[in-house]
C-alpha cells in the first residue's frame, strides 16, 4: 500500500469532516464509519493512523482553534495604552470571533451541544483555565500602569472566566432571555467594581446580544 504523502491534509480533511458531521448529526450519534464514508475514499486504515477514536478527533479540533489560534491571546500583542484597553480588546475578540471566523462560530455551537457531557464539562473547565491564563499578565499589567484596580491579577482572571464563561451561559444554567441579560448586567456590576472601569460599553453588549441569538440562548 502506498505511504501517504500528505499526512497533514488527510489529517485536516478527517478533522474537517468530522466537525462538520457532529454539528450535523449530534456528536453523540456520529460513528467513526460516518466519518470513513465522507472522507472521500479514504479507509478506516487512514483514520485509525491518525486518531484512536472519535474522542480523540474533538480533543484535536478543539485544541488546533482555541489553542492555536485563540482569539483572547491575540490581545496580547496588540499595540494598545494600557492594560485595561488589553483587557477589553481581548473580551472584544473572544465575543466578536464568533461572528468573524466561522471555524470558531462552529466549534463553539458544538461546544454548547456538548456542555451537559461531564467529560467535555471537565474540558471546558481545562479550557477556561488556559484562557485566565492568558486574561492574567492583562490585568497584571493594568495593575501596574494604574488603569485597572489593585489586586491579585491570577484570581480577577479566574473570576472573570467563571462568571463570564459558566454562570452566563444557559446551557450549564438554564434560564430565560431576560434572565440572561440580567446576569450579563450583574456581571458587568461585579466587574466593574473589582476591575475600576466599564467592561460591557456598547459594543460589548451589542455583540453579546449577537451571541444570544447565535446560539438560541432563552429558547430553554
Amino acid at each position: 500500500m502506498p505511504r501517504n504523502k500528505y499526512p497533514e491534509e488527510t489529517r485536516k480533511k478527517i478533522l474537517d469532516t468530522s466537525l462538520k458531521l457532529f454539528l450535523e448529526k449530534g456528536y453523540d450519534e456520529t460513528t467513526v464509519l460516518d466519518i470513513v464514508g465522507r472522507l472521500g475514499g479514504l479507509t478506516r486504515g487512514a483514520f485509525y493512523h491518525h486518531f484512536k477514536s472519535k474522542e480523540e478527533v474533538l480533543d484535536a479540533i478543539f485544541e488546533n482553534c482555541f489553542i492555536d489560534r485563540h482569539p483572547v491571546k491575540q490581545a496580547l500583542d496588540a499595540e494598545v495604552a494600557n492594560g485595561q484597553e488589553r483587557l477589553k480588546l481581548a473580551l472584544k475578540y473572544g465575543l466578536e470571533s464568533n461572528f468573524a471566523d466561522e471555524e470558531i462560530g462552529d466549534l463553539s455551537r458544538l461546544a454548547m451541544s456538548l456542555m451537559q457531557q461531564p467529560r467535555f464539562l471537565a474540558e471546558q473547565v481545562k479550557g477556561n483555565q488556559e484562557t485566565a491564563a492568558f486574561l492574567e499578565p492583562m490585568v497584571a499589567e493594568g495593575m501596574a500602569d494604574g488603569s485597572i484596580k489593585p489586586g491579585n491579577p491570577k484570581l480577577v482572571a479566574e473570576l472573570m472566566m467563571l462568571l463570564i464563561n459558566f454562570w452566563l451561559l444557559p446551557d450549564i444554567f438554564p434560564c430565560s432571555m431576560e434572565e440572561t441579560i440580567e446576569k450579563a448586567e450583574i456581571i458587568s456590576q461585579v466587574l466593574n467594581e473589582l476591575l475600576g472601569f466599564e467592561i460591557f460599553d456598547d459594543d460589548m453588549e451589542e455583540n453579546f446580544m449577537k451571541l444570544a441569538d447565535m446560539f438560541g440562548w432563552g429558547d430553554s
